[in-house]
Parts: C-alpha cells; structure tokens; sequence
C-alpha cells in the first residue's frame, strides 16, 4: 500500500501558488524540503507539481527508461520565444530536436571549443582591460560583467558575431530584454492563464522583450546570408549541416528558435557560476589562497595556453564545489512516462506527473555529502573523491540526452576567465558583511553582489569597507555604493607625512578604534588613510606607519580581515623589513583558549617577517571595565612614539571638525526619506525584512539605533543650541559624521554618534583640562582613580559628566571629537523562516534604569530603547547577518538538541525550537530537544512558557528545564539545573544531541564548569583533565553565541 505525498495546506482555486515566492522561487522550494522533507506535492493554480530534494528519489528517477524531461511551466513559458529549440522542445513530439542535436553535438565537442581559444581569451582580454581601467575603487557588478563576458564570448566563439558589450556602459539591450523577459516568464507560470491574458501592461512588455531578443537574433543571421565565412562555426553547422540519419538540414524558424536558446542558455548559466566562484572564494580565504599558488605556480604571468586547460585541479574542484552549493539551473523536471512508485513502492505517481528536482538542496543532501553539506570545501571534489561519488549525485548540468549541450563551451570559458582575473587582481567585497541573496530568472544568481578589483602590482590603495554595510547605508541614505576614501584632509596646512589605519571588525568596535586613530591624525601632523585589512592584503604601504586595530571572533579573524591573515600567513623570510606597525587587539577575556589569538598571530607575523614594531601590542578586554581606557593609554603611547619617530607636530586637538550654521531653525527642513531596500517594517510584534532578504534560525538581525530623544535633548540644551538648527561640517580626515552636507542638530546627535557609552580615561583628561575650578579638576581626578566603580559601573558619559559639574570650557565641536560614531546592533533572531520567510521576531531586554546611585540622570540603553519604542508602520534599517556556521540546526532534523539558555539568550532557541515544532507538525520525524532556560521568577521572564513552549512540549518537541533565581529553591541557575539533571544531559549526549547555548559570558563560562564537573564525575578525573575531555568530545557537536 502506498504513502499519500505529503501536501501543504491549499488556497481555493490557486492551491500553493500564494505560498511560492514569487520573485525568487527557490527560496520557497528550500523552506518545503526543510520543512516537509524528500518529498512534496504542491498544487500550483491547478498544475500538480511533486518537489523532489534527496539524492535517493534524483536517483531514481535520473532513469531515461521510465522518466523523460518535462517541460516546467516557466520553460513552457519560455518556448514563446524559443519555440522548439534544444532546451524547449516536446521530445518526441517536436522531430526537430532529434535533426539539430545530431546536427550540433559536434560543434560542442572538446575538440571544437578547444578552436575557440582565441577569440574566448580576446573576450576575456576586454574584461580584464575594462577592470584594470576603472581602477581598484569602482565597484564591480559581478554579474553583469561577467554576463557582458559570456554573452560577447557566446556571440563570437559560436556566430562569429561581434556584439562588442565592453564598449558601453549600459547592458545591452538583448541582455536586459532577456532578464525581463525570463523573470516574467517565471511569474507568468505561477499566475493562473486568464490573469496573465488579463495583464495588458505587463504582456505587452513582455512581447517587445521577445521582439528585442529575435531582432538580435534575425540580425546575426541576416548578417552571415549577406557575408558569408569559411569559418567552420556553430552558425556554420545551421546553416550548412545536414542531418547524418536523414540528410535533413534545419529550417530558417528552427536555425533562429536555436540560436537564441544558445544566447539565453550560453551565456546566463556561465555567468552565475563565475559570480558565485568570486563570492565563495572571498568567503573562504584560504581557498583563495591554495587557488592563485595553484595559478602562479603553474602558469605564472604567462597568457594561458589551451594545453593549461583541464590541468590545474584545484581550479576544477573550486569550480565543482561551486556547482555544487550554487548550481546556476538550481532544478529540473522529470515526469513517468508510465504510471510508477518511487522509493520501493512508497509514493504513488501517475504517468506525466511533473516531478521537479530540487538540485539546489539534492546537493546539500548530508547522506551523500556529509554533516558538512553546508559548507564550501573544494577539497571534497579532489584526489578520486569526485569520481567515487554516487552515480548521478552532481548534476548541475542536467542529466541523459537532454543535458546541457554546451558543458564543455562553459567549462573552458570559466576556467579562462578565473585563471586571467586572478593573476592579475585581488578582489575585496564592496560590503564585507555582504550575505547571499538570489536573483532567479531561469537561472539563479547573486544579487546586488559588488566587489572591488586591486591590481595585484603597484603602490598600495585601501578601501574603507566598513564592518557593516549598513552604516555606509545610514550615512549616505541610500546613495548608491560609495567606499572611495580620500586620503587628503581637508581645512587649513595638510600633513605631509601618511599614516594607514587597517581594522578588522564585525561589530563595530575595532573599526570604531581605527577611526578615532585616523580622526585624531592630523592633530597629530599625519595624513591618514583608513581601509579594512583585507584591502590591504598583499600591499602593505612603507611610506608610512601601519596602524592595525583587529579582533578575534572565537579565535578567526573577522570578515574583513581574513584574506590578510591568509596572505600574512603564507609570507617568509624577511619580506616585510621595511614596514613600520603597531597592533592593538580587541577580544574578551572569558574565551580563554582564543583570547586575542588574530591580534597576536598578527603582531607576532608581522615581527617575524621583518616588520619593525613602534610600540608593544595593546588589547583589550571587551568583557572588562578598562575595555576604553586600555586602547586611550594604547593609544596615547603610540601617538608620543609616532611624533617622535616622524618628526611631527601636535596641534590643536579639535581642530579637526568645524561647523557651519547654515540655517538657524527659523524654517523646518523635510525631516522625511524615502524607504529603499534597507529598510525593514515593524508589523505587529515583527519584523517585515527588506525586499529579498531571507534569513535561517540562528541568524542575527543588525540594527542600526538611534540616540533616546533624552539623551538628544540635553545635549542641544546643554550647548544652548536648537534642534532645528541646520549645520555643515568639514572634517580633517576620515571620518564616519556626514560631513559637506546638510544636516540639523537633531538628526546628527540622533543617528551618527554614541551619546550614552562611557567616559574614556583619555575623555576624563581632556574633561580636567577644560575644567575651570579645582573643585571639578579634583572631582574629575576621583573618577579616574576608582574608574571601573565610579564611571564604567554608573555608565557615565561625557554628557553625564559635563552635568554633574557646570564649570567646563567647552565647544560643540570639541564634545563631538571625544565621541564614537554610533554603532550596529546584533540581536539574535527568535524565528524560523518555516514559519515566515520575509518575517522576523527579536527577543530583547529593555535596558532603562533610573536608580544607579551617581547619575543625575536615568540610563537607557540606545539599541533596547529604541526598539521598544517602535511602532507598527516604523522604518527600521536592518541587515541579516549569518551566525555562525556552527551555530545553526542540523540539516538532518532528527539530531536531538540539548539548549542552554538565560534571559533573552532565549531568542536563537526558540528560532530553533519553532522550526523542529514547524517540521514535526509536517510530518517529519523530529529529534527531541531539552531546554535548559535561566529566569528570575516564572511570572516575571519565563518567556514564552504558557504559549510557545507549552505547546511545543504538548507537540513533544521539547522538554524544557527552568531554573528560577529568586524563587529561593536550589536551582537557582541554568548551571545549578543542569547538575540536577546530568543523569537526564548524558543520555542525550549519547543519543547524539548536539549542544548549543546562549547567553552572556558569565552563563557560558558557568555552564561549560557545570559540564566538566560532570565528566569528572563520570570519569573520576580532575577539573584539568576534564576540561581536555569536554573539549575533544565536543569537538564539532556543540556552538555558542556569547553577548554582553
């Protein structure tokens, strides 16, 4: 007896087809076999459709004897335009087919695109001359370059048809024509047909696309009738071929149908792989890394030649593995052509039922990939491990008689194309903390995806790529991409002598110090320039002192800096004799084994390859109470040794902003901005994300906060200024404040600087400076001296300060150079994309508190504030930022979890443990997960305990263990819970849980004691002992998300 394939509640009349995301549907198809498993029957308008996502069922039906290609309703779309071509013809109906694929496989041998070398490389040449052009600050749109590439290479090497892409600015017009039309062809198949008739606008659009594609079209073959070649070319073989079974040749209709299917599927597919390979090769350092050894070792500088190809194999499994993860035709569809039973007799279907193959997650099956599947590691792909895969487990090309017929075409091209952009640039991400977005037509592709290209020769060039891209965003309101930094200061005598500042930073803090350095240059007689690390990689400057400010995210370099740790890595001997650095280390200091691991891997490398060190490495502890002092008393160090290394000259310390006032407030100024991209919409509780942002449980949300009005308001009244008062600002140096701009009193303090973070000692002795009476001066002293109780305990800021005591010389300007620009906020996300996918929920704490004993004033934390007062229909600028990669759901949902949490540590946990709810109630089989959850009192924060968590237990998903600590019982802490129920944590050890906690660093700490006690207890060691044990047996099976 069969299985009914399970089905997703439908709609009346249109079934699931609301559910499918219309503008990238694979993103749908990807939550469904989370959600539903291998196996799902959707009903699209009335279209049946099973969705197929395991190795086992492609497998099976990867069989040309009971499954043939059939046409999805987006390909059937399609034959509007390419009517009978090779990828859309009805075979065996449409005889053609047979006539032109026996024609054209020759054409697409090895052998005969081996002939195209030349005019491939001519293309490729143009690219590369068009990069080196704009110059390493222009921000590359990979994919439209490289479809430039493909569609110029396609048109030449096949038509010998000069289309000439690289000689405009604009895509061409059947390029765009062509994006327009897949995209719509792809809405088109979702819609019932009597819409799509009733859609005047849209179909009319729709045909002068079509018109636009097949005017090129009839362009290329009316040129070659009027001029023909001897040239033995695919056109060659249209026209002139004759079928070697019956002697036919093919018709003009069926010529035109073909050449633009080979213009279409010719160039997009190539282009998407090579945009992606960029992407996952800036994502993984290393691999970089192993690729250009690869490339310099075997080719050098030389131009390639055609006997490299097929030659460099880590190329090939780079370009494997990319298909892989990122297969540019992320499906196909098959249908029986009898009635069947897939898996043995378990699911019933009938003859011409369409069976879509969701390549896309097949590829990520862990069954045949490892627990692994997620991540990108060429490695799988070499020394035999390609060729011992399953048969038919990698199929980015289609499969049998219908598989691409331009394999070959595509993969010279691409390995041409790799091989001649990395001998000659480096590349860095316009937006480092960039995550991938897709952009489906009839392929898939990365989406706003835009990088830099550095010469790998010539004087160095940085590139103030921020740690959040979301700040670039803030203070340009949405001007387009903007990272060029001008490493000339403005206003009065310009320093002379240059100074680089490189950061490596995800959270801000790092890039926050960076830019107090480069700020503060010029009063120190230095012109800086202030870029990330990794747009340094590879071209230290020695005209100038090096400044490095970096952090370690547990113990690996932050996104923008792991290319320059590769890079450092690899250096010998003394290469870097003429380098003068200095270092300084953000980290935290509960994460013992990797504590400030990058700075000092940095420092340490840098000595040894020669470099000369101007002072020792500073750090600091972003778990302490010193975090700020430590980098002034850093800092002020290497400013006494700068000056006296270079010769320079201090001057006036706030010199360095001066302000306009342009209007005096006497009229408003439109305060309102037009909503773009970046911009989320609060909704009831939720978060509306931003047009194609997708999300996984565990991933963060970044915020960018404004100040509490209380805070703005004292400081406008504090300064006897008016919040309408509209100012300019010039700056010397770099600088995140918008400067040259119009902007009022209000929104600077609101947005661009952080109002509430505590006094540094460094602010303290400027603040004694400006103080008029000894009474303050000592006042000020007093602080200094119990600083950690009296200013990092009370969070006193400089605001606080300055109203405490009323006898500061003070200016505007000068209260705006000791703060730091404001920072991103990482909240975790405490939802599933199976419940929403465009939709999520934050957990947070409220952080207001008006009884600190020595305010004057209440505190309020910026980020927590703000978002408590959102209302629904706000805008809220927002970026998705990946966790990290451990710290998401197994991919197999039967893995059991064992979850330690407190407080809002909850958040990630209840992403988690609403996805497995979503799955069990699909009807997948679901691990059992045990919540360890820290509260103080069950009617005070045991979140989420009468609604989710109680009906997830009900549902049997779950089985939580709170810990109350102002209940007065024996558990007070999640740690005290937990040695309750070892006995209960063992056997979900055994059972193969894997483990993943939440929560501050003293929770994390607490928790990981607890746990080696246990294993002490179970193998009779010491605490040393078994501190070694928890960290080999949970080597790979456990992640945590640490916050302060």
């Amino acid at each position: 007896m069969t299985t009914p394939i399970p089905t997703p509640p439908a709609l009346p009349f249109i079934g699931n087809a609301a559910s499918i995301d219309s503008e990238v549907p694979l993103n749908s198809f990807v939550l469904l076999a989370r959600q539903y498993g291998e196996i799902v029957l959707l009903n699209l308008s009335g279209r049946k459709i099973v969705l197929a996502s395991s190795y086992e069922l492609l497998k099976e039906v990867s069989d040309e004897k009971r499954f043939h290609k059939y046409l999805h309703p987006n390909l059937e779309q399609v034959r509007n335009a390419t009517g009978d071509g090779l990828f859309t013809a009805h075979v065996p109906e449409e005889k053609n087919w047979y006539t032109a694929h026996r024609i054209l496989m020759p054409a697409f041998s090895t052998s005969s695109v081996l002939g195209m070398f030349d005019d491939m490389y001519d293309i490729v040449s143009q690219l590369v001359l068009k990069w080196e052009r704009y110059g390493p600050n222009y921000p590359i749109d990979l994919s439209a370059d490289f479809s430039r590439l493909t569609f110029d290479a396609i048109a030449l090497c096949s038509m010998s048809y000069r289309l000439n892409s690289f000689y405009r600015d604009d895509l061409p017009p059947f390029v765009q024509s062509m994006g327009d039309f897949l995209f719509e062809s792809g809405r088109r198949a979702l819609r019932p047909g009597i819409v799509n008739t009733l859609m005047r606008g849209s179909a009319n659009k729709y045909q002068e696309d079509m018109d636009t594609m097949l005017g090129l079209v009839n362009e290329i073959l009316a040129d070659r009738k009027a001029h023909p070649t001897e040239k033995k070319d695919l056109l060659t073989a249209m026209i002139e071929g004759r079928d070697p079974e019956t002697g036919l040749g093919l018709s003009d209709d069926n010529i035109k149908r073909n050449l633009l299917t080979f213009l279409i599927a010719g160039h997009e597919t190539t282009s998407g792989l090579l945009t992606f390979v960029i992407y996952y090769l800036l994502r993984s350092p290393d691999t970089m890394l192993k690729l250009r050894e690869e490339i310099d070792t075997n080719i050098g500088d030389r131009p390639m030649k055609p006997t490299d190809l097929h030659k460099l194999p880590y190329l090939l499994a780079v370009l494997r593995e990319t298909l892989r993860l990122a297969p540019t035709a992320p499906a196909r569809t098959v249908a029986p052509l009898e009635d069947t039973t897939l898996k043995g007799g378990k699911y019933f279907v009938q003859k011409d039922q369409a069976i879509t193959l969701n390549i896309y997650m097949i590829h990520r099956d862990p069954a045949v990939w490892g627990d692994d599947a997620e991540e990108f590691r060429p490695e799988r792909m070499l020394d035999g491990k390609f060729e011992a895969l399953p048969p038919n487990a990698w199929q980015p090309f289609g499969f049998g008689m219908r598989a691409c017929i331009g394999r070959a075409f595509a993969w010279q091209e691409a390995q041409m194309a790799l091989v001649a952009i990395l001998q000659r640039f480096d590349f860095v991400m316009q937006d480092p903390s960039y995550t991938l977005h897709l952009r489906q037509t009839l392929t898939i592709k990365p989406k706003d995806f835009y990088v830099h290209a550095i010469p790998r020769a010539g004087k160095p060039r940085l590139l103030a790529t921020p740690s959040n891209y979301l700040v670039v965003s803030h203070v340009n309101e949405g001007k387009g991409h903007t990272n060029q930094v001008d490493t000339a200061t403005s206003g009065g005598t310009v320093p002379k002598q240059p100074l680089y500042v490189l950061y490596g930073s995800n959270t801000g803090s790092s890039e926050s110090f960076a830019q107090r350095i480069a700020t503060e240059s010029a009063a120190h007689g230095f012109r800086a320039s202030i870029g990330t690390l990794d747009s340094a990689a590879g071209r230290l400057s020695k005209d100038g002192p090096v400044i490095i400010v970096t952090a370690s995210f547990e113990g690996q370099p932050a996104d923008n800096a792991k290319q320059f740790v590769t890079w450092l890595t690899d250096l010998k001997d003394d290469v870097l004799k003429d380098i003068t650095y200095a270092v300084f280390g953000c980290g935290n200091r509960d994460w013992v084994q990797t504590y400030q691991r990058i700075p000092t891997l940095i420092d340490q490398l840098l000595g040894e390859r020669g470099a000369k060190r101007l002072v020792p490495r500073g750090e600091g502890d972003a778990g302490g109470s010193e975090f700020f002092e430590a980098f002034d008393d850093w800092s002020s160090g290497l400013w006494q040794e700068l000056s006296r290394v270079y010769q320079t000259r201090n001057t006036d310390s706030a010199a360095g902003i001066k302000i306009t006032t342009v209007d005096t407030g006497s009229s408003r100024a439109s305060l309102l901005r037009q909503s773009d991209t970046a911009f989320g919409t609060v909704i009831e509780n939720q978060f509306a994300l931003p047009e194609d942002m997708t999300y996984r449980a565990g991933d963060y949300l970044a915020i960018i906060p404004v100040n509490p009005s209380q805070y703005v308001h004292r400081v406008i009244a504090y300064f006897g200024l008016s919040a309408e008062q509209e100012i300019t600002m010039s700056v010397s140096g770099p600088t995140s404040l918008p400067v040259n701009k119009l902007i009022s009193i209000f929104n600077l303090l609101s947005g661009y600087i952080e109002l509430s973070q505590p006094a540094t000692t460094k602010d303290l002795r400027i603040l004694t400076e400006l103080a008029k009476t000894e009474d303050t001066k000592a006042a000020i002293a007093r602080l200094s001296s119990s600083y950690a109780d009296e200013v990092v305990a009370k969070r006193l800021s400089v605001l606080d300060i300055l109203e405490l005591y009323s006898d500061f010389e003070m200016s505007f300007e000068a209260f705006l150079q000791l703060l730091p620009s404001m920072r991103v906020r990482q909240y975790s996300i405490s939802s599933s994309p199976l419940w929403n996918p465009s939709h999520v929920t934050l957990t947070i704490s409220v952080i207001q508190s008006s009884t600190i004993p020595g305010r004057k004033e209440p505190f309020y934390g910026v980020a927590s504030t703000y978002l408590a007062s959102l209302r629904p229909g706000d805008k809220v600028q927002m970026a998705v930022r990946p966790s990290n990669s451990a710290f998401h759901l197994p991919t197999d949902p039967s893995v059991p979890l064992t979850l330690f949490a407190a407080g809002s540590g909850i958040a990630p946990m209840r992403g988690f443990l609403q996805e497995r709810a979503i799955q069990a109630e699909s009807g997948r089989e679901v691990g059992k997960s045990l919540l360890f959850f820290g509260c103080r009192k069950p009617e005070v924060d045991f979140l989420y305990a009468n609604d989710d968590l109680k009906k997830w237990e009900e549902l049997g998903v779950v089985d939580v263990r709170p810990a109350f600590s102002q209940l007065g019982d024996d558990c007070k802490h999640v740690q005290d819970r937990i040695w309750q129920d070892r006995q209960d944590l063992r056997k979900a050890y055994l059972e193969g849980a894997k483990f993943y906690l939440c929560g501050s660093s003293k929770v994390a700490a607490s928790v990981k004691e607890t746990l080696c006690s246990i294993i002490g207890e179970i193998r009779q060691v010491g605490p040393e002992e078994a501190a070694k044990v928890f960290e080999e047996i949970m080597n790979g099976r456990s992640a945590t998300d640490v916050f302060e």
